[in-house]
């Protein structure tokens, strides 16, 4: 392995001399302790990755305890239930992210933690709760269910990829499936670092997310996150005279359109395009053109009783993003949440001069799942007004957006279902709901305050319903009897104000479209990407004048400084980690040219994109100025979680070496005037990742009809999965057989590979290896985080011995000491010394500081030890540079260390 020398990360100040840090605190945070809100301050110590949670509460089977998953502050949070509601008993720190727990017993919880890639096993018989054992999987765990024989084994959706995986992710190879169910026998969890899994089941689909269970235990469902909906991007063949594709060809001033690829879609048997039912062109077939198949599988069935659980089934056509699924108790039916993309249709015009998805992109289901039935169910069937310019008040009164967790009641009958773009619980009885009978009412629906509901429990011996409500990060109590909220408990939060007052501008459908079917968050999920491509042109619109600075390179007479309105097909790209990148989208069209002195190019830029809520969500009037800047400051907010490709200790492979060589001297581009480099620049302390954010000019040769903005390199491992060309049908491309995306590389998504993107003309490699290598290499770029962040692993009397486990926590440690170019990041410990709830935090000297100013310096060593008495556990966690004083130490940063606070509220005389 080769040491890497760049790509090390973010600039935070190291976390040393904490004592004199916390003394000197700006004490504006006045939060209580667990259980109670707190203010929402200090943003350098908050990094917002807006994880998508997935099973945020479970009650214990006697339904006296609730668990609720704390994902901005990094908490199982534990309640005891009573007539009289919620009262709070218990804090445990988890891992980074959690987005999902689950009861495996009286004794024992389990917590999903997305960004540490770890499974934390709480012990609930400890004098404190804590987590007495963790799981390591792979890439951006995100759901968990018990099931099989006694239920004793765990179900654990992951990503095919990441460090803690005993495989090779294989991302040059075609026909690999995506997503991977991990399988621990509970009652043998192994001896291996992290835990042995029983099995690991490879599914063949972009990366999962749900889980669900038959009621007798045998069956396990699993469900891939954002499996497309077959449609793909033709190739534009602009050298070959371009598709014919449906009038209009012109803008509204007459100028021709650009020649841009086409979407299709596979339907009955054919690839087709939409045609226009405006201007009554007929969908055109593309069979010849695309060589692959997109079987379109959504969820998988697994055999949990087997004696080792194995795939069974798998279930098409079932939507586009899927969010969560249930079975119900009594008929064994499985229903689905998921949204389904409208993205075959072209345009985000006013509807005057062709077909347009204004206002009507997604279409928001429930899916019933019954015997070898897949049957979609529109949340929103009451809406009338799709050929119009506005909904009506009365339709957004109605409508659910982005449906989440469900739950049914133990007889069958109803179906709640948290709607986290519309503030609301839907009811359904689930009759009407299987017959399509049912009538959208929002009379009917339970309204919440806060927003953003993403999961609910119901307790039917109190006639109580409870629902977490991300955007205030609380968990509101609900009468069933009446259906209204009744009273609401909030959860500690180190989310800046800045975030909580701009997050529900991403997701609110009901404030920001007419009709209360969409929003921001419909496409960019959970501030991401849905990993589709749109053709959002206008033909209605004319063409613009660029202002956007060039790189420099070429002749200035190829420059192509204008925008036409009819774009063409683009892929969706990501809200994460914008500030530093230049203009935005894929052309820099959304320029920031009319930024103010104090704003950057970026703010401004993100605030081009206010046109979007009348042009695209079909909303009245765009937003406020005031709404705007709180959506942009929440964006601006907004990271990628660390590269789950690139080694822990940040080191190369031999191919990955050499790829970064010539990345950056080998690789010639335009007859050896730059290297990949030059355009594509990594430097992290300039907060380069891929990108120098500038323009660049489209050669001829590439098939890109206008320039475009240089894009940055960042979670390129997320795009793989389509192999097989999308191009003429004579340039000698086989058929590749079944894929699990439609969409690859390029700004269409028409590239099958960055092999094939690093083919075009304008790139020169001295042989096929060279141009391999950088490939590989293009995977592995660092996003702003390292990859050792959110990594963790518990220590306790009974692994102390295990030398793998020592060796991983010496890693923590070593990436820890890590402060040039910058810093790696912070490393806490976190667990149970002597029967008492402990943190530390490890200075710069190597030594720890633990959470009570009367605490000595502990070195490594002897904090370790402390590990093989009886009852002891620690948790070490490399968190973000700047987190570690208030994730380890001081958690709602009043300048108080915890446990001080602990022992000040028990001589007041209150609980702890």
């Amino acid at each position: 392995m080769i040491p890497a020398v760049l790509l090390t990360g973010a600039g935070y100040s190291h976390a040393s001399d904490v004592a004199a840090k916390a003394t000197s605190h700006n004490k504006v945070m006045k939060g209580e302790k667990a259980g109670n809100a707190g203010d929402v301050k200090n943003e350098s110590s908050y990094v917002l990755f807006e994880s998508g949670q997935v099973r945020p509460l479970a009650l214990s089977a006697d339904g006296s305890r609730l668990f609720a998953v704390n994902t901005p502050d990094n908490h199982l949070e534990i309640y005891d239930v009573t007539d009289k509601g919620l009262s709070h008993v218990s804090s445990v720190p988890v891992g980074m992210e959690p987005v999902a727990v689950a009861v495996k017993s009286d004794s024992e919880v389990w917590v999903v933690n997305h960004l540490s890639d770890s499974v934390s096993i709480v012990d609930l018989t400890l004098p404190v709760p804590a987590v007495k054992k963790t799981l390591l999987v792979g890439d951006e765990p995100r759901d968990i269910v018990f099931a099989g024989p006694n239920k004793d084994k765990a179900f654990i959706t992951a990503a095919h990829r990441g460090q803690n995986a005993p495989f090779d992710p294989q991302l040059q190879t075609p026909g690999i499936g995506r997503a991977d169910v991990w399988v621990f026998d509970s009652t043998k969890l192994g001896d291996d670092l992290g835990g042995t899994p029983q099995t690991i089941i490879n599914l063949f689909s972009d990366t999962p997310r749900a889980l669900a269970v038959s009621p007798d235990g045998s069956k396990v469902y699993a469900a891939a996150f954002q499996s497309g909906n077959q449609t793909t991007t033709l190739k534009a063949e602009m050298l070959k005279g371009g598709l014919d594709k449906a009038a209009p060809h012109v803008d509204i001033k007459g100028n021709e359109q650009p020649k841009t690829g086409l979407i299709v879609k596979y339907v009955d048997g054919n690839w087709v395009d939409n045609g226009d039912p405006l201007t009554k062109a007929a969908p055109k077939t593309w069979n010849d053109r695309v060589r692959f198949s997109l079987p379109d599988k959504d969820v998988f069935v697994i055999d949990a009783m087997a004696k080792t659980p194995k795939e069974i089934e798998s279930i098409s056509h079932v939507g586009t993003t899927l969010f969560n699924m249930v079975v119900n108790p009594k008929s064994g039916n499985v229903y689905v949440s998921n949204t389904d993309a409208r993205n075959h249709v072209r345009f985000a015009s006013s509807g005057d001069r062709s077909d347009t998805l204004r206002g009507h992109f997604v279409e928001n289901q429930i899916t019933l799942i019954s015997g070898d039935k897949v049957k979609p169910l529109n949340l929103n069937k009451h809406i009338t007004s799709y050929n119009e310019k506005l909904g009506t008040q009365a339709e957004n009164y109605s409508s659910l957006s982005q449906p989440m967790e469900m739950v049914i009641s133990k007889d069958g009958a109803k179906l709640y279902v948290a709607a986290y773009g519309s503030s609301k619980i839907g009811v359904f009885n689930t009759k009407q709901l299987e017959d399509d009978s049912f009538v959208p009412n929002g009379d009917d629906y339970i309204k919440l305050t806060g927003g953003g509901p993403s999961g609910i429990i119901l307790d039917e011996g109190r006639n109580k319903l409870y629902t977490l409500t991300r955007f205030d990060n609380a968990i509101a109590e609900v009468n069933l009897a009446t259906g209204k909220e009744t009273a609401k408990v909030f959860m500690p939060n180190p989310e800046p104000e800045s975030v909580t007052k701009g997050r529900p501008f991403l997701y609110d459908a009901a404030l920001t479209s007419s009709r209360g079917d969409s929003a921001c968050g419909s496409c960019h999920v959970f501030g991401d990407m849905d990993h589709l491509a749109w053709d959002l042109g206008d033909p209605d619109a004319a063409v613009a004048e660029s202002p956007n600075t060039y790189l420099g390179v070429g002749p200035k007479s190829e420059i192509k400084d204008f925008f036409h309105p009819m774009k063409g097909p683009m892929v969706t790209q990501s809200l994460r980690g914008l500030p530093g990148q230049g203009p935005m989208h894929w052309r820099g069209d959304r320029t920031g040219a009319s930024r103010d002195e104090d704003e950057t190019i970026e703010e401004q830029a993100f605030e081009d994109f206010n046109i979007a809520f009348v042009d695209l969500q079909g909303r009245a009037e765009e937003l406020t100025e005031e709404e705007m800047q709180r959506l942009t400051d929440f964006a601006m907010q907004l990271e990628y979680p660390p590269n789950p490709i690139r080694a822990l200790d940040n080191s190369l492979t031999e191919k990955q070496h050499a790829g970064f060589k010539e990345y950056n001297i080998g690789a010639q581009i335009d007859q050896g005037i730059v290297d990949c480099n030059t355009c594509h620049q990594i430097d992290p302390a300039a907060k380069r990742y891929g990108t120098v954010g500038l323009m660049n000019m489209s050669v001829a040769d590439t098939g890109r009809a206008e320039d475009f903005k240089i894009p940055h390199l960042r979670a390129l491992y997320q795009k793989v999965g389509m192999f097989g060309s999308t191009g003429d049908a004579e340039n000698g491309e086989e058929h590749k057989g079944d894929q699990i995306r439609g969409f690859g590389f390029n700004h269409d998504g028409a590239s099958q590979t960055v092999y094939e993107v690093l083919s075009e003309d304008i790139f020169e490699f001295n042989s096929e290896e060279e141009k391999r290598n950088v490939e590989i290499f293009s995977y592995m770029i660092n996003s702003k985080l390292n990859p050792i962040v959110g990594q963790q692993m518990t220590l306790n009397k009974g692994n102390y011995g295990d030398k793998v486990v020592q060796e991983r926590i010496d890693l923590l440690v070593s990436r820890a000491k890590i402060e040039k170019p910058v810093p790696e990041c912070d490393l806490i410990v976190k667990g149970v010394i002597g029967g008492e709830a402990r943190g530390g935090l490890m200075q710069s000297n190597g030594l720890f500081k633990l959470d009570s100013m009367s605490d000595s310096l502990i070195s490594d060593k002897k904090l370790r030890k402390l590990a093989k008495q009886d009852g002891n556990h620690l948790t070490y966690t490399c968190v973000p540079p700047g987190s570690g004083l208030r994730m380890g130490l001081d958690r709602n940063e009043d300048g108080h260390f915890d446990r001080d606070e602990v022992a000040r509220v028990a001589k007041a005389g209150g609980a702890k």
